[in-house]
C-alpha cells in the first residue's frame, strides 16, 4: 500500500512525522501561495528553501515529496504571458530541488507540466474526475496519477469502469469529511483558490460554504455517514481498483496525523470515526461514531441507491449508532444517543 500522508505545516513535525517513516509512502505539502493556490488553508508560507530542505529530509528517510498546488481558480491568470512565466519559473525550480511528484486541477497546467517539465503531474480531486470520460481525457493530457473525486469513493461501478479505461496510477482520499455531492463544492474551493491564492486576495470576513456546511451536519447527523470516507477496515475492498491512497488534513496537528497513519496502515481502528475525518473541529468535538459499529456497512453502501431520499439506510444508522457528547473535557462528559435528543426536541 502507498500512502500519502499530509505535511504537519512545520520542519520540526515533519521529523516526528518521519520517526516510523516505513509507513509512508509520501509527505505531500503546499508551496507558496506568492505564485499558485491550494485547495486548503495554507500553513505558513513554503519559500523555496524550505520546500529544498523538507524534500531533501523526505528522501533522506525514503519517502518522496509531493507538491500540492491544486488551485480550482486563477482568475485565468496562467493563461497570460506574465502567469505564464511565473508557473514556469515555479516549476523550474521545484524540478532543479527534485520534487516527486505535483498535484494541479487545472488541465491546462496538467498539460503544461507534462509537456514541458520531467515532474510527475498528478490530477487533484479538485478536478472533479469522476467518470471513464474525464479520466481519459487527463491521461490523454499527460497525468501520471489521478486522484479520483471523493464523491464516486462508493460507486464502485464508476470506479471499475475509471479503471478499465486508463493505465495511470490512481489515488483515493480516503477520510474527507465533506458533504455527499456537496452543493458548496465547487463555489468553497474557488474561494479558498483566491484566498490563499496570489494577491490581491479578497478580504472575507466569514466563510459563509463552511458554517453553513457545519451547521447542516450538526442539526442532521446522518449527512456525515452519507459522507464518502472509506474507512481503515474497508481500504480491502478497493485493491482491485488501486492500493495508493491519500490522508486528508494538512490543517490538523502532528497526533491527529500520526493517529490516521497508525489506522490506515493497520486497517484497523477501535474508536470514534471522528478522530480520523477530516472535518471542523466542532463536529469532532461533538459526535461520537464507533468506528466498529460501521462494520459490514460497505456491503450497503457497494450496492446502494444513490436516491437517498428513497434509500433511508444512512438515517437508520445514524439513529442507531451517533451518540452525542454531553460536558465533554469535563468529570461530568457523558455520550447521549442523537435518537434520543430528536425525539424530545419532535416531542
Amino acid at each position: 500500500m502507498k500512502l500519502y500522508v499530509p505535511h504537519p505545516g512545520h520542519f520540526e513535525g515533519l521529523k516526528e512525522l518521519l520517526a516510523k517513516p516505513e509507513d509512508i509512502y509520501s509527505i505531500y505539502m503546499a508551496g507558496s501561495p506568492d505564485y499558485i493556490g491550494t485547495g486548503r488553508v495554507n500553513l505558513g508560507h513554503a519559500s523555496l528553501e524550505e520546500i529544498a530542505r523538507h524534500t531533501e529530509y523526505c528522501h533522506d528517510k525514503g519517502v518522496k515529496l509531493e507538491m500540492v498546488l491544486n488551485s480550482s481558480c486563477m482568475g485565468g491568470q496562467q493563461l497570460t504571458p506574465e502567469g505564464y512565466n511565473l508557473l514556469h519559473w515555479y516549476f523550474s525550480n521545484l524540478q532543479d530541488i527534485g520534487v516527486d511528484t505535483v498535484v494541479v486541477a487545472d488541465p491546462y497546467i496538467v498539460e503544461l507540466i507534462a509537456q514541458e517539465f520531467d515532474i510527475p503531474v498528478v490530477v487533484s480531486v479538485l478536478a472533479f474526475v469522476d467518470s471513464p470520460q474525464k479520466a481519459e481525457f487527463f491521461e490523454q493530457l499527460g497525468a501520471s496519477s489521478i486522484v479520483i473525486d471523493s464523491n464516486v469513493n462508493r460507486h464502485f461501478d464508476v470506479l471499475e469502469a475509471i479503471r478499465d479505461a486508463v493505465s495511470c496510477e490512481l489515488k483515493l482520499l480516503v477520510n474527507e469529511g465533506c458533504l455527499y455531492r456537496c452543493p458548496f463544492r465547487y463555489s468553497h474551493f474557488n474561494f479558498f483558490s483566491h484566498v490563499n491564492g496570489p494577491p490581491p486576495r479578497p478580504n472575507v470576513p466569514d466563510d459563509y460554504y463552511y458554517y453553513k456546511c457545519l451547521s447542516m451536519r450538526i442539526n442532521d447527523p446522518q449527512l456525515i455517514l452519507k459522507s464518502p470516507f472509506i474507512r481503515p477496515e474497508d481500504l480491502k475492498e478497493y485493491s482491485h481498483i488501486t492500493d495508493v491512497f491519500k490522508i486528508g488534513g494538512r490543517s490538523h496537528f502532528i497526533d491527529w496525523i500520526l493517529n490516521c497513519v497508525n489506522a490506515y496502515t493497520n486497517q484497523s481502528y477501535d474508536g470514534n470515526l471522528m478522530d480520523l475525518m477530516d472535518c471542523p473541529k466542532d463536529l469532532i468535538d461533538l459526535f461520537y461514531i464507533p468506528n466498529k459499529a460501521l462494520d459490514g456497512a460497505i456491503e450497503q453502501w457497494k450496492q446502494h441507491s444513490t436516491f437517498c431520499h428513497t434509500c433511508g439506510y444512512c438515517k437508520r444508522l445514524a439513529d442507531e449508532i451517533i451518540q452525542v457528547y454531553n460536558n465533554k473535557g469535563t468529570q461530568d462528559e457523558t455520550l447521549v444517543q442523537w435518537s434520543d435528543i430528536t425525539k424530545r426536541i419532535e416531542a
